[in-house]
């Protein structure tokens, strides 16, 4: 079985039964709407968003989520679903997982009204019910997404990031989502309890593991086969470059700035960067910082009673950071 499924097992009932729920949120009345929406939902990736929302709920209350945990996993999908619509259309990018794009398939005026309609829809679905804890939760979210993106392309400009921007930016950009679905799932079935904190903080410290692992495939790590430097061409600063970076001698800090800066389309001169990192141990660090995230993460369920929800997230938890993709 694989790993994703076996995560997905003590919730394959609620993920089914959300799956319905989250198509309804979508309709509506314009024909052309729901031929998109209906596009959007069968080309869905692993679904880790919901996931998160659904164990962290059953974890917390004895196996049982309430109507309010499903409307908290599906605010979470429109709305997360509506950010990526929307990056498409400022990235240009054609493909999404495979797929084309909203914004390839129907253009970018569509794009940008169909992540208009999916925040709206998200936004209504809370309020509707009353879930006004639950929209603030997302609300943060979406603003702080905003924020990161606006950060790293503030900073890529001047390629000075610290350790502590860069941490900043992750932290905004990546793990803030699965920080608020984590906190979600507390919030819908414990609102206003110490759990709701707890789970933010949880959530927090996995989408930075995350986020690492992410870096860390662009330098070819572990088995994925060819280094890919593409964050090198884009100009983004990752955590082995920045470690190598604030570790080196000036003479080599100009030449990396300048290749960076000046020669990231060369292809002969981002594999000599790839593999200066790698010889100075950028990568070495990137592992063991995402280990201590990964490893505070797993502390904070120590405190919790075995469960097969709580043994879904600890698996979840190693699978960020052993993903293969």
């Amino acid at each position: 079985m694989k790993i994703t499924e076996q995560i997905k097992q003590p919730i394959a009932y609620e993920m089914e039964l959300f799956e319905q729920k989250f198509q309804l949120s979508m309709a509506s009345r314009v024909a052309l709407l729901n031929r998109i929406t209906h596009y959007i939902v069968n080309r869905k990736g692993k679904q880790m968003r919901p996931m998160f929302v659904f164990l962290v709920a059953k974890m917390l209350n004895n196996g049982e989520v309430s109507e309010r945990t499903y409307r908290g996993a599906s605010v979470i999908e429109l709305i997360h679903t509506a950010t990526l619509v929307h990056d498409d259309v400022v990235d240009d990018s054609n493909r999404r997982r495979g797929f084309f794009s909203i914004n390839a398939l129907w253009k970018n005026k569509i794009a940008v009204l169909i992540g208009d309609y999916l925040l709206s829809k998200g936004l209504l679905l809370s309020i509707d019910n009353n879930d006004f804890d639950l929209l603030k939760i997302i609300s943060v979210a979406v603003r702080e997404m905003s924020e990161g993106e606006l950060l790293q392309i503030e900073k890529a400009r001047q390629l000075d990031i610290t350790e502590t921007v860069y941490y900043d930016i992750i932290r905004q950009k990546t793990a803030t989502l699965i920080a608020a679905c984590c906190s979600l799932g507390a919030a819908s079935v414990k609102p206003n309890s110490a759990e709701v904190d707890i789970m933010r903080k949880f959530g927090e410290l996995i989408g930075m593991a995350f986020q690492i692992k992410d870096d860390l495939f662009d330098y070819g790590e572990e088995k994925i086969g060819k280094p890919t430097g593409i964050d090198i061409k884009e100009q983004k600063m990752t955590l082995p470059l920045i470690y190598v970076l604030n570790n080196c001698s000036k003479k080599e800090k100009s030449w990396l700035i300048n290749s960076v800066k000046n020669h990231n389309k060369d292809k002969k001169r981002v594999k000599e960067v790839i593999a200066f990192v790698k010889s100075n141990g950028g990568l070495d660090y990137a592992i063991s910082k995402m280990k201590d995230f990964q490893q505070e993460a797993l502390n904070l369920l120590r405190k919790y009673p075995q469960s097969p929800y709580k043994a879904s997230l600890e698996l979840m938890v190693n699978y960020v950071i052993d993903r293969k993709k």
